[in-house]
C-alpha cells in the first residue's frame, strides 16, 4: 500500500487547505507556492501514488479531475483566456508529492513552459 501524503490530510482536512472543490472522487485546493495567479491542485481522493500507478478502476475519478478542472477554470475567470493542466510523473518529471495530482495554472500568459 502507497504511503500517506501531505494530500491524504487535506483531503481528510487534517490540515488547513483553501479547498474549491471536494465530492467523493477528488478534492481541489489551492497551490501554497503558485506559480501564476490560478494554481489549483486538483487531485483523486484515492492515493494513487503515479501515473504509474493508475487502474482501470481509477478512470472515473481521473476524468473527473479534468471536469473539475473545467469547472474551477470558469469560477477563476481564466476559461476563456486558457490555461495549462499539468501532471508530473516521477522524479525526472518534476513530481514532488507521491500521490497524483493535476495542477490548473493560469490568470496570465504562461510561454511555452510554466515549470521547468
Amino acid at each position: 500500500m502507497a504511503e500517506e501524503t501531505i494530500f491524504s490530510k487535506i483531503i481528510r482536512k487534517d490540515i488547513p487547505a483553501d479547498i474549491l472543490y471536494q465530492d467523493d472522487l477528488v478534492t481541489a485546493f489551492r497551490d501554497i507556492n503558485p506559480r501564476a495567479p490560478s494554481h489549483i491542485l486538483i487531485i483523486p481522493n484515492k492515493l494513487i501514488p503515479t501515473v504509474n500507478d493508475v487502474q482501470a478502476e481509477d478512470e472515473l475519478a481521473l476524468g473527473r479531475l479534468f471536469t473539475v478542472a473545467k469547472i474551477i477554470a470558469q469560477q477563476e475567470g481564466i476559461a476563456e483566456d486558457g490555461y495549462r493542466l499539468l501532471v508530473n510523473c516521477n522524479a525526472h518529471g518534476g513530481q514532488e508529492v507521491y500521490h497524483i495530482h493535476m495542477h490548473l495554472v493560469g490568470g496570465r500568459p504562461l510561454g511555452p513552459l510554466l515549470i521547468g
